[in-house]
């Protein structure tokens, strides 16, 4: 899932990002229908997660489109992990490393790492408190729960971009940022109409 406000990245930003080297696809973006079983999949995650990190978890949730009941999606459980300071990979790096999941990002100017799941396909996304980034996720997701025409149109763009020829996934991703900032307006302004 795309970070809301995020910029659009370069073949050499997302070279410099990859630990190893990043991935090329040089293929369409596969796509599938709802599954409801993407929830009992995060849960058995987020368990692993907080028994591997214990009182290092200080904010755990599933996001993207796995994350929102009737939206399509790549069949790819994001979760959203929140950890004291992300740059202390000391505290939870080897940790995870030991439950199976591997570092795959890591964006030190953006305080971003990610993993990927020993045995579920997983983006795990690491975090500092301080980010913005908690707002975003969560907001976008919640909008998109509660709103069946940005779901929808969220979905048709999905669909249509998936269906063309990226090098990168995140050329993929990137392309999505104008539909994202177009609902997110909408999701904050309902977010401020309610008072949230």
């Amino acid at each position: 899932m795309p970070v809301p406000g995020r910029n659009v990245y370069s073949d050499d930003d997302i070279e410099s990002i990859w630990v190893g080297g990043a991935p090329v696809l040089d293929s369409t973006v596969t796509m599938v229908e709802y599954d409801p079983a993407w929830p009992a999949l995060y849960e058995r995650e987020a368990d692993r997660i907080r028994r591997t990190l214990g009182e290092r978890v200080l904010v755990l949730e599933h996001i993207g489109s796995t994350a929102v009941p009737g939206l399509c999606a790549k069949p790819r459980i994001d979760i959203l992990l929140i950890v004291p300071d992300v740059d202390d990979e000391g505290a939870y790096l080897p940790a995870l490393e030991a439950a199976g999941y591997r570092l795959v990002i890591r964006e030190p100017k953006d305080g971003h790492r990610a993993f990927k799941g020993p045995d579920t396909d997983v983006n795990l996304h690491v975090y500092s408190p301080d980010t913005g980034e908690i707002e975003r996720y969560l907001t976008f997701r919640d909008h998109l729960r509660a709103d069946e025409a940005d779901r929808d149109l969220y979905a048709n763009t999905k669909r249509e971009l998936a269906a063309r020829t990226w090098t990168y996934i995140q050329h993929y991703a990137d392309a999505k940022n104008d539909v994202v900032d177009e609902i997110m307006g909408r999701a904050r302004e309902a977010k401020s109409a309610d008072g949230a």
